[in-house]
């Protein structure tokens, strides 16, 4: 064994680990890159050289030896969103006891950008990628062929046949919110939500419509939607204002809970209350919510179980599993109450 340690000269290197394990370089290179082609008593010895040793593998050149690495890859539309920070933790806590990590990119709702990271993530060869894709149609055939055959798991996105793919039920959650909102006796709703070409958006809107429908209201006279390009609190601040130019509804749906922080702003700034002049429900349930100035009435998203499903698809498909066949999974939201929504309406008034 080499009597200085690592701390006192360079990077200890794969011969000297070989050495004290007793067996050839390709053993040791092997064990690292290949581990199933070791024998599982020969595998701990290596491992317990590279431990005593501190040997750090040359990420770079794994890839060059056409090793996979331990990097999963998540690409995101919005890294300021927190839905998708929470998403990231979760899919990090997920992935931890196997040894990956999380690579962090963010496509800022750009295709061409979208198409980039994915080759940048194929060039690298990380084990996968997690991808919550950029394109407004959910039977475009984009995500088909990606490059270098990188294993891919869409979320919150449906992948039909070609993808593994793990979404929450955008359309129930959006009549979740509105059913909430009708037993309250509200009857003159707002919703809020970003750009139409979202489908999240989208879905939410029609599900808002759907339990409209089902109560035997017409969506045309009881609902009133406005679109604005962004996602984000400013966004919400100033569809509300566009809103409030037309009159003052029961209540206001919102399509995240950022667009409703921003409403909030904005019915506070034309001195309103919530809940006593306007309820207010925002979609998404993220940390903040609860502690909002009124605490938030919110459909949560199953953000721990998404991930951990997710985690759990892309390993198992990446591993190159011939008995692995591409799944569905679909997951329901579910309603918070808290105090923004505490507005019951008299009809009978």
């Amino acid at each position: 064994m080499p009597s200085n340690t690592p701390a006192q000269r360079g990077p200890v290197r794969l011969r000297e680990v070989a050495e004290l394990a007793g067996v050839a370089t390709g053993t040791v290179s092997n064990t690292i890159n290949h581990p199933e082609r070791v024998h599982p008593r020969t595998r701990k010895v290596v491992e317990d050289a590279i431990r005593t040793l501190g040997f750090v593998p040359n990420q770079q050149a794994r890839v060059l030896t056409g090793a996979v690495s331990s990097v999963i890859g998540l690409v995101v539309l919005d890294v300021e969103s927190p839905f998708y920070m929470e998403a990231a933790h979760a899919l990090e806590r997920a992935v931890r006891e196997s040894g990956h990590v999380v690579m962090l990119c963010n496509s800022e709702g750009d295709l061409d950008r979208e198409s980039a990271l994915l080759t940048m993530l194929a060039a690298q060869r990380v084990r996968g990628a997690l991808l919550a894709p950029a394109t407004p149609d959910p039977n475009s055939d984009r995500y088909l062929h990606l490059p270098g055959e990188l294993p891919v798991v869409l979320l919150d996105f449906d992948g039909g046949d070609q993808h593994c793919s793990v979404t929450v039920d955008n359309f129930g959650g959006g009549a979740l919110a509105v059913r909430h909102l009708l037993t309250l006796g509200h009857r003159k709703i707002a919703f809020l939500g970003g750009s139409p070409d979202l489908r999240q958006f989208a879905q939410r809107a029609a599900g808002a419509r759907h339990a409209l429908t089902e109560a035997g209201l017409s969506p045309e006279e009881h609902l009133t939607e406005i679109s604005v390009s962004g996602i984000g609190i400013r966004d919400g601040q100033r569809a509300a204002e566009l809103l409030l130019e037309a009159g003052i509804p029961d209540a206001i749906f919102c399509g995240n809970d950022m667009l409703a922080f921003g409403a909030y702003r904005a019915l506070a700034g034309a001195g309103l209350s919530v809940p006593d002049d306007v309820a207010l429900v925002g979609y998404d349930d993220i940390e903040f919510a609860r502690d909002w100035v009124v605490p938030l009435t919110s459909i949560r998203q199953p953000i721990d179980e998404l991930g951990h499903i997710a985690a759990e698809l892309l390993l198992e498909h990446s591993a190159g599993d011939p008995a692995h066949t591409h799944r569905r999974v679909v997951l329901e939201p579910e309603l918070v109450v808290r105090r923004s929504s505490d507005r019951r309406i008299d009809l009978h008034r």
